[in-house]
């Protein structure tokens, strides 16, 4: 799965890796932790690319209430197209989840866990594939998303058996093409490990109350 990750470019860098025109304001995240505000791409109307500021967690239009988005942070791409929670999302409301950086922990022993931050080799930012959902409650309208997952790359395998799904950028427009359903074959498979680096972290990222440049420096 993937639980918390990192955004810490400033703004130019992504308006130019991901072709933005504007940005809402955006302070730098070294450990995102779900139910929190997530940078996201979706299409719009004009079908150019639309920043979105979404809760991490997705919460489907039936739900009663917000608190089910805890336990949908992420949608195993295998199964997505027939969950009821995603699939209406799978069908029509894509996006890119932009970041920098995740983690995943490797367990030494049945109390300890060690931390791993995942990169692209040349620390480039880059996009989780998404789905995103409008709530609507009796005061407010809430819209929510989720990251999916496939199964580890070489890199990540002695970690976890689950990564999110990275998409490569000539991949964006296929993903966020609402008249397209995408094969999860084609689309939502592991990222090249040769492309990624991983390196061991502080346990601060632990608890989602650290939000620093320590949680990020390698050890």
């Amino acid at each position: 799965m993937c639980g918390r990750f990192s955004l810490t470019q400033s703004a130019n860098a992504l308006a130019e890796t991901f072709q933005l025109e504007t940005l809402p304001e955006w302070t730098p995240r070294y450990n995102v932790a779900p139910t929190q505000a997530v940078m996201a791409i979706a299409a719009a109307p004009t079908h150019s690319r639309q920043v979105r500021l979404f809760r991490w967690g997705l919460v489907p239009g039936w739900a009663k209430d917000l608190t089910i988005g805890a336990k949908l942070i992420n949608a195993r791409a295998e199964t997505v197209a027939e969950k009821p929670s995603f699939r209406a999302a799978f069908k029509q409301r894509r996006c890119l989840i932009l970041a920098d950086g995740f983690y995943e922990w490797h367990r030494i022993d049945h109390k300890t866990k060690q931390p791993y931050y995942f990169q692209l080799s040349d620390r480039q930012p880059f996009a989780f594939a998404g789905l995103w959902e409008r709530w609507q409650g009796d005061d407010t309208a809430v819209e929510t998303c989720t990251i999916l997952t496939t199964q580890a790359n070489e890199l990540l395998q002695p970690i976890h058996d689950r990564m999110p799904v990275i998409l490569a950028p000539e991949e964006y427009d296929r993903w966020l093409d609402p008249t397209e359903i995408p094969d999860h074959h084609t689309l939502l498979h592991p990222y090249d490990a040769a492309l990624m680096r991983g390196d061991r972290v502080s346990t601060l990222v632990n608890r989602a109350t650290n939000d620093s440049p320590d949680c990020v420096n390698t050890l």
